[in-house]
């Protein structure tokens, strides 16, 4: 038996620690920040009343998420959006497995960073003289291409 009254338990339960970064607010309601869920199975309930029927309904998840990131490996050297089939099977697994979430949770977070730091006005700035210059480098290159050669494709030169 438990001696804690459970009035008690939720009138005193801890507030989320507010993260260091301050890009994040923390919803103090729900104990997880804004926008995140909260970490483990999201099968259907009657799926989990069952243990036979949750484990078999995990492994069924897995199958399907393994393939997913497995075509997702197979699309990184070929064309094909590899990348993105591999966070899509890894959003998958996130459905059952609090591993998967954390990942995805870091992830975002990273992403977020990083477009966050593509916006500094310094970082554009320099992205943007970056690309105006290799622009004019193949524009160069273009231009000495076509005045040597002319507008011939180089599978048509003859010499």
């Amino acid at each position: 038996m438990n001696a804690e009254s459970d009035a008690r338990d939720e009138a005193a339960a801890p507030a989320a620690p507010a993260p260091a970064t301050g890009d994040v607010t923390p919803d103090v309601t729900e104990g997880v920040t804004k926008g995140e869920r909260e970490l483990g199975s999201r099968a259907p309930g009657f799926i989990k009343a069952s243990r036979a029927l949750h484990v078999s309904w995990q492994v069924g998840v897995f199958v399907v998420g393994l393939a997913v990131v497995v075509a997702g490996i197979i699309m990184l050297p070929l064309p094909g959006p590899g990348w993105l089939v591999i966070f899509g099977g890894m959003a998958i697994w996130a459905t059952e497995f609090v591993w998967a979430q954390l990942v995805l949770r870091w992830t975002r977070r990273k992403v977020t960073a990083a477009a966050q730091k593509a916006l500094d006005p310094k970082v554009r700035r320099r992205n943007i003289i970056l690309t105006v210059v290799g622009l004019v480098i193949v524009a160069v290159l273009v231009g000495i291409y076509v005045w040597k050669f002319g507008i011939t494709m180089p599978w048509k030169i003859h010499e």
